[in-house]
């Protein structure tokens, strides 16, 4: 029995707690008198009908349990009571007796009178709940399968599983794909699925899930009209119409009116459509009619409220206990709210029979929210009145029901956190696993199974990395003399030395045997050339003997780099191969593939050597330099752009230094790099012996210059050490040295201070990434908050379930702050000049305090309701700076800077006529503004305005 006309039928009567009703339509369904079937007869397991029979009969037997004062699982409702929980154990017996009893003789339908029967119906209830699971799971029906889970929610709410119902709800939630067509069932199941969530307190949620069923109805209406399509979207709306009126409602509790009317206006126009779209007769325009009346009463209608909700209460059935719970709830409300507004007692006193009515319905139906609303409705009622008697029971029940709802949060809270600490051990696991499988046991350097799998990605997406391959010289002789001990310990101090000599970005993994690679993004052959014979260079000058090895060590390398519909193994096969030359040209020694020819760069005997220079200058480790520094009219400077005309390998033979007549032509990275002009000499080969090699590689220390240690000292990074390297030897500077051609001044680089929160937009965001961008920014920068602007309600209680008591969190903004937050200096106000302007002046207040000032935000100022401004006048003095946000009124920024000597920062809005082409007008008006002290923000940016005001404010009040 899927949703359909039979289903509806009997949910509105379990709804309604017509129990009898409901059990005589489930016999209809399948021929059964009664409800002691056993689970495996009938249809089998994976048959949906039958899920869906076995659900709606395991409702049943959980709301009789209910009344009866247990649990599905046979707990008693009440935790204070004395009474003991159901032994499930008789209940089995009674439900084998019952199997075997004649079929004219039903057992289910008999009153909960004695535990044991209590025992058998939970016992049944428990097996129908496994039973339409175990088929539902079977199904490959993904909304058929959230149908039943949103179902199956509702059930473990009535067994008061606040854990359980929450599963059942995410699992649910992520199978309802929004690509799904539009179908009566997709509707149906939102809208159960935000009556979940609504019951489980998560309004926000149940919100957009139930305004996503709207919008689904809306569609399917366009897809196929008729009657029956233009039903459901008055239903839809009618649903939604009375979550916005909640909403509205906690709101005006909260004394936050002007939030509230947006939520009470779009309730009216829902309420409206459901009106016009339900046709006359239909019982669900009474809902709508009473939901209306609703709306007017928040929008301060009052009386224009209470004929139509008299009119709603008459039609109501007496069987419908929750619609007619909210009709006499909203009229009583009516009556108290017009009668207090024009002081007539009379009327006010009138509301009493009918808030009595609705607390009655809402108690003995299990309607908390309804239940909740009637307490304090009444407690008002009566403190109005002077009748302080009356008002205490009424008072002390609705604090009780609130400390039952934050004990059920806590609880909500606690099973939180054991879900997120399985989940982050889970996390543990998988990680430890990935090291395992992409991690290489002696050395931790990547693998060759990372290397690959990162080459592909690299390559997949666009880019052109350069790829040098690595081999260490006679390994294997190595190995003999030193035995394999020695032979691992000279892997791991190459391996560490390799990661030493790149940069970050750059990733060194282990291939194979004495073999590595070392993956170079957005980098050439010639520069990732440059790198690898500085690393060469600190290989072969290692201090070997400290491992005990007597033999040189030194390493021979191939460089390619990625070429347009290359793949990994053509890469690969490229910089092997020239690995492979190197080694033939007598190995410890570097060679390229060409990056002008894609083809292997030759040694040329006759080739001249390139000069090489000492650069003084000391730059970050790591650090990107750009290729030429020098003014335009540094007579120091080269003479002119080179061209690219001779790309030569550079060979270890070119490190002899070639007397000073020795010439060559000028090299195409020399413009790169800054290597000297061709007609200048190489210094004295000896003194290039003696002198320290800071440039070892020919000029790539501009580029990527490794940190100098101290003298025999340890080096450290990342973690790991590196064995001591001799000190240089201390020479007299030569009589005639050679200077390179544009010598910049030591620039020294500081990191930019901590200058407030890091913002992240969720604007086109998926809840997850913004978790994600959360969790780093907490990472990177654990002493400030990271701020969320512009979130979906789902991101905002992702992210209070995550971090708990570290987020600040305005809903109005749509906004977050998880961390520490800076201390409070400076005052900000905030001034808004319509309901339109509100989110973009919540997203300023928010900001602003947040960045750490002192927050006044005063609210529908612009026009002719600037009376607040000119009766209190600290609004515009006491402040250290003013955010004026407006749209449709961008003139108030200019009125309020005559009015004030404070800085004003002006943010135009979007809202307004058609005409302001959204929000151009606005930032027309104020920038062309003649009043002084005032900075203009970008259209509808609360977020810059926020920040900026409050760094005015923190810098006026001394530290």
């Amino acid at each position: 029995m899927p949703p359909g006309v039979l289903h509806e039928q009997v949910s509105s009567a379990l709804a309604n707690w017509q129990l009898d009703l409901a059990e005589t339509l489930l016999a209809d369904v399948d021929g059964d008198a009664g409800l002691s079937v056993p689970p495996t007869a009938g249809a089998p397991l994976t048959s949906l009908a039958r899920a869906w029979a076995d659900t709606l009969r395991a409702e049943l037997l959980v709301r009789r349990l209910r009344m009866a004062g247990f649990t599905l699982l046979g707990d008693p409702i009440d935790a204070s009571a004395t009474e003991e929980p159901l032994d499930l154990h008789d209940g089995v017996a009674e439900l084998l007796e019952a199997a075997e009893t004649p079929d004219d003789a039903p057992v289910a339908a008999v009153e909960l009178g004695t535990r044991s029967e209590s025992a058998a119906h939970a016992a049944l209830a428990i097996a129908l709940v496994r039973s339409a699971r175990a088929a539902f799971d079977a199904s490959d029906d993904d909304l058929q399968r959230a149908a039943g889970l949103a179902r199956h929610a509702r059930i473990e709410l009535l067994s008061r599983r606040t854990d359980a119902a929450m599963d059942e709800a995410v699992e649910a939630a992520s199978l309802l794909d929004p690509a799904l067509p539009a179908s009566p069932l997709l509707v149906h199941t939102l809208g159960a699925l935000s009556g979940v969530l609504a019951d489980l307190e998560l309004m926000p949620l149940a919100l957009d899930y139930q305004r996503r069923a709207h919008d689904t109805a809306v569609r399917l209406a366009d897809d196929v009209p008729g009657a029956g399509s233009a039903a459901l979207v008055g239903d839809t709306a009618a649903r939604l119409a009375a979550l916005c009126a909640e909403v509205g409602e906690n709101l005006l509790d909260d004394a936050r009116t002007d939030d509230a009317r947006p939520y009470f206006a779009e309730s009216r126009a829902l309420a409206d459509r459901a009106l016009a779209e339900l046709p006359v007769g239909d019982p669900r325009r009474v809902q709508a009619q009473v939901v209306h009346g609703w709306a007017l009463v928040g929008l301060g209608e009052c009386p224009a409220a209470v004929a139509p909700l008299r009119q709603a209460v008459a039609l109501t059935s007496e069987d419908d206990r929750g619609l007619l719970a909210s009709a006499e709830l909203a009229l009583g409300r009516a009556l108290r709210r017009s009668g207090s507004l024009v002081g007539d007692t009379a009327r006010v006193r009138s509301a009493d029979d009918h808030l009595a009515h609705a607390l009655a319905l809402a108690t003995e139906h299990g309607l908390p929210r309804l239940r909740r609303s009637a307490l304090r409705e009444l407690c008002t009622l009566h403190a109005e009145l002077d009748d302080a008697a009356r008002a205490l029971p009424y008072l002390q029940a609705y604090l009780a029901d609130e400390l039952d709802r934050v004990d059920e949060r806590r609880t909500r809270w606690v099973e939180l956190f054991g879900r997120r600490k399985s989940l982050l051990e889970t996390e543990r696991a998988a990680g430890q696993l990935r090291r395992q499988a992409y991690e290489d046991p002696l050395t931790h350097l990547p693998n060759r199974r990372y290397a690959e799998a990162r080459l592909d990605g690299l390559l997949a997406a666009g880019a052109a990395p350069a790829l040098a391959v690595v081999d260490i010289d006679h390994f294997k002789s190595i190995n003999d003399a030193a035995g394999h001990p020695g032979g691992d310990a000279v892997l791991r101090a190459v391996a560490q030395l390799l990661v030493d000599g790149v940069r970050d970005s750059d990733e060194v993994c282990r291939w194979a045997g004495d073999e590595f690679v070392v993956l170079l993004p957005d980098t050439t052959a010639e520069q990732g050339e440059r790198a690898m014979e500085r690393i060469r260079r600190s290989i072969s000058g290692n201090d070997w003997s400290a491992l005990g090895i007597d033999v040189p060590v030194t390493i021979s390398v191939g460089i390619a780099s990625a070429a347009r519909g290359d793949d990994r193994r053509t890469l690969f096969a490229a910089a092997d191969g020239v690995l492979y030359d190197a080694k033939r040209s007598g190995r410890d020694r570097v060679v390229r593939l060409s990056g002008v020819t894609q083809t292997r760069a030759t040694e040329d005997p006759t080739a001249e050597v390139a000069p090489v220079y000492r650069l003084s200058p000391t730059f970050l480790e790591g650090e990107l330099l750009p290729a030429d520094t020098a003014p335009a009219d540094d007579p120091e400077s080269g003479d002119g752009p080179v061209s690219v005309t001779d790309v030569q390998p550079q060979t270890h033979a070119e490190e002899s230094g070639p007397s000073d007549a020795t010439r060559r032509p000028g090299r195409p990275t020399d413009v790169l790099f800054g290597d000297g002009p061709a007609a200048e000499p190489t210094p004295a080969a000896d003194e290039q012996d003696d002198a320290p090699d800071e440039d070892g590689a020919g000029g790539f220390a501009r580029l990527l210059v490794e940190p100098v240690p101290g003298a025999g000292g340890q080096r450290e990074q990342r973690g790991r050490t590196v064995r001591p390297e001799p000190a240089p030897r201390r020479q007299e500077t030569p009589q005639a040295e050679v200077r390179p051609p544009s010598t910049s001044p030591v620039v020294t680089r500081q990191p930019p201070a901590t200058v407030g929160p890091d913002v992240i937009w969720g604007t086109g965001r998926s809840t997850e990434q913004v978790l994600a961008l959360v969790r780093d920014a907490r990472r990177e920068f654990p002493d400030r908050a990271a701020v969320v602007v512009r979130a979906s309600a789902e991101t905002l209680v992702a992210l209070a379930s995550e971090h708990d008591a570290y987020t600040t969190m305005d809903a109005a903004a749509m906004a977050a702050a998880v961390g520490p937050l800076p201390e409070v200096r400076g005052r900000v106000a905030v001034l808004c000049a319509s309901s339109g302007d509100t989110p973009v002046a919540a997203e300023a207040a928010f900001v602003a305090k947040v960045t750490g000032t002192e927050v006044t935000r005063v609210d529908d100022v612009g026009g002719s309701r600037m009376r607040p401004l000119l009766a209190d006048s600290s609004l515009l003095t006491d402040v250290d700076c003013l955010v004026v946000v407006a749209g449709l009124d961008a003139a108030l920024a200019t009125v309020v800077a005559g009015m004030t000597e404070v800085p004003i920062v002006a943010v135009p809005t979007s809202t307004g006529q058609t005409s302001s082409f959204g929000g151009f007008g606005a930032l027309l008006t104020v920038l062309n503004s003649a009043s002084p002290g005032v900075v203009v923000s970008n259209i509808d940016n609360g977020y810059a305005a926020g920040v900026f005001a409050a760094r005015i404010a923190r810098r006026s009040i001394p530290r």
